[in-house]
């Protein structure tokens, strides 16, 4: 029996899916681990064992397992549950089991606070005692981030900085009383400091206006002042040196990026996992204007930028950050996170972003942050956390948390913004004054409609859309006004691991070309067509192998025309289908779905004509008869 092997140490039980820590579809934080105690009688220590293999089996069917399987085209997978029992790495310190410090390494730095830093330089996320800290996005607290290549280049430099966004607190075991505990780490070293692992390379003493290293014994637990650091970890020994060395032998053995979860128990190196790091496009660096109008700039960033554009943004969510803090009770700020999980599911997708208080996602003060989960988020297009220096936070420097790495993975862009420092643009007159369509869309939470503004960007703008372009290397980003059809194109460079990740965008993609292609043969005299419309999980990047088509008609022609057009509509279809079942092996009987709308239906808001210029979800229009005019030029 594993009980008798593994004795009394700690254990824990981690997931094992068919499914998870594949190539792009790392499952990262989606299905549970638990930590157990493993202390009291055998009968006592098997319950509780046999309670949490229960409920890592029945984790598979959680919200965000399932919406993320949905995302990757993989609900109709066959997924298996598989349990793997792990010792705890630590040692006892009083009455807590802990390791030394914990944490995550990834071989490919994404989130680089220095131009100077590489993207092969790596990154840390470490954090003392069990590294549940380090995976986690705390609303509370912050990790130690360093990348292993540049160790020097550290994200805080300031004093005030290195005290402020130190790990103030610890998880831990506690065998008395066989539960997990989060304890203040100077309460904890306080009383058990002498018994704490290689503590001197962990901490750093405050004495008034500066910090050292402590000389070992020569710490008095209960007058210093220790601040988490890992100072002596880097400067005294060759850690960071070997957790390069380890990155880049995995990344060469995996043919791909790697991330690792890792433990130390003060004196041994626990490799815990390691997995295919996830990873979203690689974009190039956009171009960023210099001439940008005032009126067309909705705001500037220039402190943490990534590479990349994201376009054709119609919709904002804008939780505005004072309103957000003024809320007095734990329900009104819970109600923020289910309004926007709601607006998730309405508002189109990829084609909304997030803006509001940082840090989103936490677990800890929601205080400090929108409280949601993936599942809440998944549809949209960017986050942007907004940090406003009266209010005495900064949003969490958050790759390498479970939460972060969806982000990547689903292609949702990040952004952190410093309204308030020098030269930064934040438009806060159009965020706050442009009509908010949230008591339309959503009339049960009007009540919150002075803390979240949905605006609609075209409506607001009279037919412009929002662009963000990032330019890493400048270190600068802009949300700026444009035309739908100025939008900048950025060519990515395509990975060789992608041919084997099998993106289930391609379904909609194909789909969407082709629709396109066919109204741009389209010869509306002809037929009598109007105006030309797709819609539904084409239009919305949803689409599968089996998905039909959705198209809207508008028709002014005779009943001879109709019919000609619906006989022309069928041999597309019928096209389509064929095509597409030879691409995928998915039979259908024809792939368009076709629905005719009158002048009447569009004037009567009836039918599908409201899906005509709708608040949310709109059908989108497309070219008819282009690719005729095309030939004719060349002929």
């Amino acid at each position: 029996m594993a009980l008798d092997d593994f004795g009394d140490v700690p254990l824990i039980v981690r997931s094992s899916s068919l499914l998870e820590d594949r190539l792009g579809t790392a499952f990262a934080g989606k299905y549970k681990s638990l930590f157990i105690a493993n202390q009291g009688s055998k009968n006592e220590r098997l319950i509780a064992l046999m309670d949490a293999i229960s409920e890592v089996y029945a984790s598979t069917f959680g919200p965000d397992p399932i919406e993320y399987r949905t995302e990757r085209g993989m609900i109709d997978y066959h997924e298996e549950m598989g349990i793997m029992i792990q010792e705890v790495v630590g040692t006892q310190v009083g009455p807590y089991y802990l390791p030394a410090f914990a944490g995550v390494a990834f071989s490919h730095n994404e989130f680089r606070w220095s131009r100077r830093i590489k993207r092969e330089d790596g990154l840390l996320r470490m954090v003392p005692g069990l590294g549940t800290r380090a995976v986690d996005r705390l609303g509370d607290d912050y990790p130690i981030l360093l990348a292993p290549g540049e160790p020097e280049l550290r994200v805080n430099v300031t004093l005030e900085e290195k005290i402020r966004y130190s790990p103030r607190m610890i998880d831990v075991i506690n065998v008395e009383t066989n539960t997990f505990e989060t304890l203040d780490v100077r309460e904890l070293l306080r009383e058990y400091g002498h018994e704490y692992p290689v503590v001197e390379q962990i901490i750093s003493i405050l004495d008034q206006q500066r910090i050292y290293q402590p000389a070992g014994l020569g710490i008095d637990f209960e007058k210093d002042y220790p601040v988490v650091t890992f100072y002596g970890l880097i400067a005294n020994t060759s850690f960071l040196k070997q957790m390069h060395a380890i990155l880049r032998v995995l990344q060469e053995k995996f043919g791909t990026p790697v991330d690792i979860e890792f433990a130390h128990d003060g004196s041994d190196f626990y490799l815990l996992q390691c997995r295919p790091q996830s990873f979203g496009e690689d974009y190039q660096p956009a171009s960023i204007p210099s001439d940008t109008p005032k009126d067309k700039l909705i705001f500037s960033a220039k402190r943490y930028v990534s590479n990349g554009i994201v376009p054709e943004i119609t919709h904002i969510v804008y939780v505005d950050p004072q309103k957000y803090s003024e809320l007095a009770s734990r329900e009104a700020l819970l109600a923020v996170g289910k309004t926007v999980s709601k607006l998730n599911q309405i508002l189109p997708k990829h084609q909304f972003i997030l803006m509001g208080p940082g840090r989103w996602g936490s677990r800890g003060d929601i205080k400090l942050g929108v409280s949601v989960t993936y599942s809440d988020i998944n549809n949209t297009a960017m986050l942007i956390e907004i940090a406003r220096r009266q209010k005495d936070y900064v949003p969490d420097l958050s790759f390498g948390t479970h939460f972060f790495q969806d982000l990547v993975e689903a292609s949702i862009r990040y952004l952190p913004l410093y309204p308030d420092d020098s030269g930064i643009v934040f438009n806060e007159v159009f965020l706050s004054t442009s009509e908010n369509m949230l008591a339309s869309i959503l009339p049960e939470f009007a009540y919150l409609s002075d803390t979240i503004r949905v605006i609609d960007v075209r409506n607001s703008t009279n037919g412009l859309v929002l662009q963000v372009l990032m330019n890493a290397d400048l270190e600068e980003a802009q949300g700026i006004l444009v035309e739908a059809t100025d939008t900048v194109e950025i060519r990515t460079r395509k990975r060789a691991t992608q041919a084997l990740r099998k993106r289930d965008d391609t379904h909609w993609r194909w789909r969407l070309w082709n629709i396109e292609q066919l109204a741009a043969q389209l010869q509306p005299e002809r037929f009598g067509v109007k105006a030309f419309y797709v819609f539904g999980s084409t239009k919305n990047a949803t689409a599968g192998p089996a998905s039909d088509i959705d198209v809207l008609i508008h028709f002014q022609g005779s009943e001879a025309q109709k019919k000609e057009l619906l006989l022309w509509l069928e041999g597309w279809s019928h096209s389509l289908s064929q095509i597409n079942f030879l691409r995928t092996g998915y039979e259908t009987n024809g792939l368009l779905d076709c629905h005719i709308i009158t002048d009447k239906d569009i004037e009567q808001r009836s039918s599908y004509a409201v899906k005509i210029g709708a608040v949310t979800d709109a059908a989108r229009p497309l070219p008819i008869g282009k690719g005729l005019k095309a030939q004719a030029a060349r002929a």
